[in-house]
């Protein structure tokens, strides 16, 4: 797969996706680096390799038990010939191990071998794989032992944080209006979504598979002509943030270290499942140039302080949907409701803090006050006597006047 997908606003870091080998094509991690055809001639190299030092260990162990079998007689030349048989039979097992040990690694035995149908060896070494990882599910899949659990919630936040990201922004060519395509896209969905409730590695593959024929079908029918691995790219990188698939990095880890290596060196299951590792790199390091956006417009996105203008009902062809014209209607006043709320929540925090600071502030100027102007309370004074008191001794206060009566 070429890095034509560059010239469609789709940024990736060529150093850590390219093979090693330098060939143009995408590196899989899971292949140390290499591409699925490089990774493919290593594996042979290696397997070769192997094959011909067991063949150089098989013709040395022969050599020896001949040198053995050599000195024995020559050493039994005189002892008796009671014995003669045994030792016969015994040089006879002897030869038919070696012989055996030989014939295994023989090239007889190897172009032998060659004759069962390839056909049949996939399928056995299939249901070997089904049985085995069946059984061993719940003690490989994402072990205690490794960081697979966070980095499943490390992506899932990262996916969750771009759900913003529109199909304009990574140049999709893909038109949600038409309902064919919706629904390939929606199916494209379910099956990544799938993926996590497959307990075989050659399960997830397939369900892998299956989403990217859906997002070529999606293509085909948006452009009207066969998709290319340039659009492929951006699309599976949409499905991936639209689906967010639950337990991501450890399904991928899953069946790069459990599946059958010639699964994925070879076919459509590994060139789809290089482009899903390609898709999630590219996520992991999404940025503002990556979308063709300015470094403030990408930080609003990502702290949902605003969300991408939706289509205008305007801009809408009238052979377009009513429920999808609806639809965006609706998400369009959701998404006021959202930042009319948003600000409402801001402006009740400032008053908050407004209050509190105010009451501070009062209470700050009050103890102030008090420690400026100490309030003393000095005893009661003592009554004074009652004016019609019975005692007037002390009393200066001249007698009160008696009424007169004048005649007249």
């Amino acid at each position: 797969m070429s890095l034509k997908s560059e010239r469609r606003g789709i940024h990736v870091d060529q150093s850590e996706l390219l093979c090693k080998k330098g060939c143009g094509y995408y590196g899989n991690p899971a292949w140390q680096g290499f591409c699925s055809k490089c990774w493919r001639e290593e594996y042979h190299k290696a397997r070769q390799k192997q094959i011909q030092e067991d063949w150089e260990l098989a013709e040395r162990l022969q050599r020896e038990e001949e040198e053995a079998f050599a000195s024995s007689q020559s050493n039994q030349g005189a002892q008796s010939l009671t014995f003669s048989k045994f030792e016969e039979k015994k040089t006879n097992e002897k030869t038919r191990k070696v012989t055996t040990v030989k014939k295994f690694f023989s090239a007889s035995s190897r172009v032998g071998s060659k004759k069962v149908p390839p056909e049949r060896v996939e399928k056995i070494m299939d249901q070997i794989e089904k049985y085995i990882m069946t059984r061993l599910y719940k003690y490989v899949f994402c072990p205690e032992t490794t960081d697979d659990e966070k980095k499943d919630l490390a992506i899932q936040k990262r996916i969750r944080a771009l759900h913003w990201v529109t199909p304009q922004m990574l140049c999709v060519p893909v038109n949600e209006e038409i309902p064919e395509v919706s629904d390939m896209v929606v199916k494209a969905i379910t099956d990544i979504i799938e993926m996590d409730s497959k307990r075989v590695p050659r399960d997830k593959l397939a369900c892998i598979t299956r989403c990217s024929k859906h997002i070529f079908n999606a293509i085909k029918i948006t452009k009207n002509e066969p998709a290319s691995a340039d659009d492929f790219l951006p699309t599976l990188i949409y499905i991936v943030l639209k689906g967010n698939p639950p337990r991501l990095q450890s399904n991928i880890q899953y069946v790069t270290r459990f599946c059958n290596p010639s699964r994925l060196m070879t076919g459509e299951d590994g060139y789809y499942f290089t482009n899903l590792c390609c898709a999630v790199a590219f996520i992991e390091k999404l940025d503002a140039q990556s979308l063709n956006l300015s470094q403030e417009d990408f930080d609003r996105y990502m702290s949902g302080q605003t969300s991408p203008r939706k289509q205008e009902s305007e801009s809408w062809s009238p052979d377009a949907c009513l429920g999808v014209k609806q639809m965006y209607k609706n998400l369009d006043l959701l998404s006021q409701l959202n930042e009319r709320q948003e600000r409402i929540m801001n402006e009740a925090k400032k008053l908050e803090k407004d209050l509190i600071d105010w009451t501070d502030g009062i209470a700050k100027e009050v103890q102030d006050i008090v420690e400026k102007y100490p309030l003393e309370i000095k005893p009661p004074n003592q009554p004074l006597a009652a004016i019609d008191s019975e005692n007037v001794e002390n009393d200066k206060l001249p007698p009160p006047l008696q009424p007169q009566v004048y005649a007249g």
